[in-house]
């Protein structure tokens, strides 16, 4: 156990950190087969180990603090932005990374982990020694990519939990997408929500301006839709049916 101590301080680590301790490749490679059949490190992915706690046998380090040490530019997004702000409806066993390094879907301890783009003017910051997408951040992207990660329903309810939000980092947020539809759904959805997130009209009234000609769907028909003039969407009949009654609509 000569090294354990130094590699707990670490919690996720790769062969090269071990290289340094060890003074050589070969050296390092023996360390990693030993401690990985003591049980005192598992393998997380290609070149990725995280440490075991002796006492409770499970990571040191949490789900999202691996996903953020997966690479060097790794920042943890969407829904697993928002279960670290504790803004989540439910607690999902994905991680949602955000990272420009390609890297397959893969499972650890029983979590998914899942690349998601990352935008290169993206907010980020710190919470609890994590890198995280600013909440306003969280939103756009979550809007952006529902189909992709939770479904409408549950992001709305991500959203519902929020006491109040910038509008100005909204605005910064869409601006470096520059996508005229997320602008839409994001100008819909936030309007329905408007109270409860203490956004101005003057905000909607920007969005507004953005908005695509043309007749696009929020989501799939499936179901009631009516049009909304404002921001030229087909939309649920009852959107907050959606929210408070649950829905099943495919996303787009």
């Amino acid at each position: 156990m000569k090294y354990y101590e130094k590699m707990l301080e670490l919690g996720c680590f790769n062969k090269s950190k071990v290289m340094e301790l060890t003074g050589s490749e070969a050296a390092a490679k023996s360390l990693l087969y030993d401690y990985q059949k003591k049980g005192y490190i598992e393998k997380v992915k290609r070149d990725l180990y995280a440490v075991i706690s002796l006492e409770t046998k499970q990571p040191v380090l949490s789900r999202y603090q691996i996903g953020s040490r997966l690479f060097p530019d790794a920042v943890i997004t969407h829904h697993s932005a928002f279960e670290t702000f504790g803004y989540a409806n439910q607690v999902f066993y994905e991680v949602y990374v955000a990272t420009d390094s390609r890297f397959r879907d893969f499972e650890y301890d029983g979590i998914w982990y899942h690349r998601m783009e990352r935008n290169a003017h993206m907010d980020i910051v710190t919470n609890g020694k994590l890198r995280v997408t600013g909440i306003e951040q969280t939103i756009v992207d979550s809007i952006k990519d529902f189909n992709k990660i939770a479904g409408l329903e549950e992001v709305i309810r991500c959203i519902m939990l929020i006491p109040s939000v910038r509008g100005e980092k909204i605005l910064e947020a869409l601006s470096a997408y520059d996508n005229k539809f997320l602008y839409q759904k994001c100008g819909y959805i936030l309007e329905q929500l408007q109270d409860e997130l203490g956004l101005g009209n003057e905000f909607f009234e920007h969005l507004v301006r953005y908005t695509a000609d043309g007749k696009r769907y929020l989501i799939k028909e499936n179901g009631k839709n009516v049009w909304n003039p404002k921001w030229k969407l087909y939309v649920p009949a009852d959107f907050m049916h959606l929210v408070d009654k649950g829905g099943n609509y495919d996303a787009v």
